[in-house]
């Protein structure tokens, strides 16, 4: 079942992190890094260990670059979370960084993770030098000013925007902001393999969109009990979403029809992509 291979690798994830934030001080800094890598549904963490497993690699390469891709995730989550940016409060349904220390510490938590990221995803248990050096590459393009970064800086630049972003704009800065690193994720596997990555790449372009949309949804429909972050703030500032966009049903109608493009786009890998496919529909229909 999904949610066992979903909770196996998160286990395996968590445990990774631990291994390796044990070998670091116990500063205040370090007790942050961890804080902010506990909980979550380590979706990305999944996508390199399955991806992985279907091309031939077993965890004991894939847990680097799976627990790499958290690490710049929990990054990306901790200065978002920051006053200058979102300034929000709650996260994975615990006191955000900065809430639970200071901004400082929160600055320089985030910092420590995306270096630890390129640390974890350049281990010599990932495999050769040449492979290291394009995850590491790859990951950098995908974190940076061309992928999560832009998307972030579209975001926050649409919010003194004199008019609201339209449906074309929206889906250019999601695929930045959330689909870049769910897109390095999945085709890490095939990567590893040095096989051919158009199929997960169209995989994931479908999943990450049906991503954000899901999460659109759930800034409408969701509490913040459950989604474990402050609900409804994107109508309150006025903001332009898929579903500001599409109304509810229509961006309902349309993370269907994108998980249905992600789970076409496996067809090359036969009943192997279950997992997958299954990962596709848990994000359509999640609550958190």
């Amino acid at each position: 079942m999904f949610a066992d291979a979903l909770n196996k690798a998160a286990d395996r994830v968590a445990a990774h992190f631990d291994h390796i934030l044990a070998q670091m001080d116990d500063v205040p800094v370090v007790q942050a890094m961890a804080h902010a890598t506990r909980g979550g549904k380590r979706l990305r963490g999944f996508l390199v260990l399955e991806t992985a497993r279907l091309h031939g690699i077993g965890p004991e390469a894939a847990i680097w670059p799976a627990t790499a891709i958290e690490a710049l995730h929990a990054y990306s989550l901790v200065h978002d979370d920051l006053p200058c940016m979102d300034d929000d409060n709650l996260r994975r349904g615990a006191p955000t960084v900065h809430r639970k220390w200071d901004e400082a510490t929160a600055v320089l938590a985030g910092d420590a993770l995306q270096s630890l990221a390129f640390e974890l995803v350049t281990a010599p248990e990932v495999g050769r030098g040449d492979l290291c050096a394009k995850l590491a590459r790859t990951l950098a393009v995908a974190s940076g000013a061309q992928g999560m970064v832009l998307g972030q800086a579209l975001d926050i630049a649409a919010e003194t925007a004199t008019a609201p972003l339209s449906l074309e704009d929206i889906t250019a800065l999601q695929q930045g902001k959330t689909g870049a690193l769910i897109a390095w994720a999945a085709l890490a596997g095939p990567r590893m393999a040095g096989t051919d990555t158009a199929p997960l790449a169209a995989y994931a372009k479908a999943l990450g969109l049906a991503f954000q949309i899901a999460d659109d949804i759930l800034d409408v429909t969701g509490d913040t009990a459950t989604v474990g972050k402050a609900t409804g703030k994107d109508a309150s500032a006025g903001k332009a979403t898929f579903v500001s966009h599409l109304g509810l049903d229509g961006a309902k109608r349309r993370a269907d029809e994108l998980m249905q493009s992600a789970c076409d786009a496996l067809s090359v890998y036969g009943e192997d992509a279950d997992t997958l496919r299954d990962a596709a529909r848990f994000v359509v229909a999640r609550k958190n």
